[in-house]
């Protein structure tokens, strides 16, 4: 199944180490972030989960869920957990769903075809509150991801749905945003502060306030 930007993550079913849940209704009005990882016992992904567990404080302030997959069984993501704390220094403290029939995967399109197995890549996923995908990002099994910029990006999708803005590269929070072009400079000038006409179709402005 082939997911684009704007279509409704899909419902399901699993069990995860907080227990089954409906991801739907886990979720609930939040954002969420589902990554996938290839598989337990493995360098990168102790890592990588360690290092999300060591976020969670910045996920919380953003509103935002997280929770993990694999294909591997609910009994090794339980077995592997207390590595992850002893390595990284952050208890695991968010789920981890078990796949092994692959059905999420799959719904999720997760499996990198030619790789010789069939464990899952190294996807992300950002839903917003409407359950629609807002963001999706795919890296090989080999690179570990950048979750600094998971949290920029966060911050970027969540001001672009309040307000007609787009923000500049490398732009991170405080920066200043580009006025969308659906608005005229002249509605610009009422609607945000310091708008500056660079180019009749890229205008700057002061990010508007929370």
């Amino acid at each position: 199944m082939s997911l684009h930007l704007g279509d409704v993550a899909p419902d399901f079913n699993a069990d995860t180490t907080d227990g089954r849940i409906d991801f739907h209704e886990w979720k609930g009005d939040s954002w969420a972030v589902l990554f996938s990882h290839p598989a337990d016992y493995t360098p990168v992904c102790t890592t990588e989960l360690g290092r999300v567990a060591g976020l969670k404080g910045e996920f919380d302030k953003r509103g935002t869920k997280v929770i993990a997959l694999s294909v591997d069984p609910i009994e090794d993501h339980r077995g592997w957990a207390p590595d992850i704390g002893e390595v990284t220094g952050n208890a695991l403290n968010f789920p981890i769903i078990a796949d092994p029939d692959r059905k999420v995967a799959e719904l999720y399109d997760m499996i990198h075809p030619g790789e010789g197995d069939t464990s899952t890549v190294r996807s992300v996923f950002v839903i917003g509150p409407d359950n629609r995908i807002k963001l999706s990002l795919t890296y090989p099994k080999s690179v570990g991801r950048n979750f600094d910029e998971l949290l920029r990006v966060l911050d970027a999708l969540q001001a672009t749905e309040k307000a007609p803005i787009a923000t500049p590269a490398d732009w991170r929070p405080g920066d200043r945003v580009i006025v969308s072009l659906a608005v005229s400079t002249d509605e610009a000038r009422k609607m945000f502060a310091n708008v500056e006409e660079r180019k009749p179709y890229l205008r700057y402005a002061d990010a508007p306030s929370a």
